[in-house]
This record gives structure tokens, C-alpha cells and sequence, in this order.
């Protein structure tokens, strides 16, 4: 297990990242892609994608971690694509098994929408530190 990975993705979101950047970011470049990009392109899946509060973001950092280890950009590569899909609903029982969801509403269990932000935020400061840390152990034990 690399432990670097799961310290740099809990470092990054407590300066200030969201969980799917933080996670994104821990092991984006190991796959070639700049911190930046990876922060850019994971910026809108925070709070449960865009504080929909769906799919947690620490969940769908890690969706896109496994993307690019197991992913496809040959449309006829199905072995590719079920291998993909497969380890994606391996991670996401490992996280449920964890943590009960992967749905960002549930696992705050404040609604940043139409609830009290201010007490959200508290929620999110208190419990996302664990499920990046989570997502990150998942990856490790299955990359």
C-alpha cells in the first residue's frame, strides 16, 4: 500500500480541495496527468457533483483514478470496458462496506441546497477527511 497516496490525497483537502480533486490529484500523475488538469477536471464533482449531493466526491475522485488505470478510448475495447465498469462496482461496494453510501446526502446528512450551508460545511470538515482517506485505502488495495 503506498501510504504517500492517501497522505497526499487527505493533505490536499485539507488545503482546501474538494474530496473528487483530492483524491483525483493523489494519483493523477502516476497516469500522466498534470495536477492541474486533474484539479480542473474534478472540480465540478465536489459535493456529491456540484453540491447535488449525489455521488460523493471522494466516490467519483476515485471513479476517475480507476479510469485511467483500467479505462478505454477504443470504442470497440469491450474487455476494457467491463473491466472498468467491474472495478468501479468493486470500489463502490468496498466504500459502501465502509461507510453505508456512497451518496454524498447521506453521508453528510445535511443538505447543502436548501438546509443550513453554515452547518453543512461543519459536517463536511468533520466526516469528508475520512471518506477521502477511505477512497484512497480502496484504491490501494485494489490498484
Amino acid at each position: 500500500m503506498d501510504q504517500s497516496k492517501i497522505d497526499a490525497a487527505e493533505s490536499y483537502f485539507s488545503e482546501g480541495y474538494s474530496c473528487s480533486q483530492s483524491v483525483l490529484a493523489a494519483y493523477c500523475e502516476e497516469f500522466g496527468l498534470e495536477k492541474e488538469t486533474a484539479f480542473l477536471i474534478a472540480s465540478g464533482f465536489g459535493g456529491g457533483m456540484g453540491r447535488l449531493q449525489e455521488t460523493c466526491g471522494a466516490v467519483t475522485g476515485a471513479f476517475m483514478v480507476l479510469g485511467l488505470k483500467y479505462g478505454y478510448f477504443d470504442k470497440d475495447n469491450k474487455a476494457a470496458k467491463e473491466e472498468t465498469y467491474a472495478m468501479v462496482q468493486k470500489f463502490a461496494g468496498l466504500f459502501e462496506e465502509r461507510n453505508e453510501s456512497i451518496k454524498c446526502l447521506d453521508l453528510v446528512g445535511v443538505d447543502m441546497r436548501h438546509g443550513d450551508l453554515v452547518q453543512a460545511m461543519t459536517r463536511v470538515k468533520e466526516i469528508c477527511p475520512k471518506l477521502v482517506k477511505d477512497a484512497a485505502e480502496i484504491l490501494e488495495e485494489l490498484m
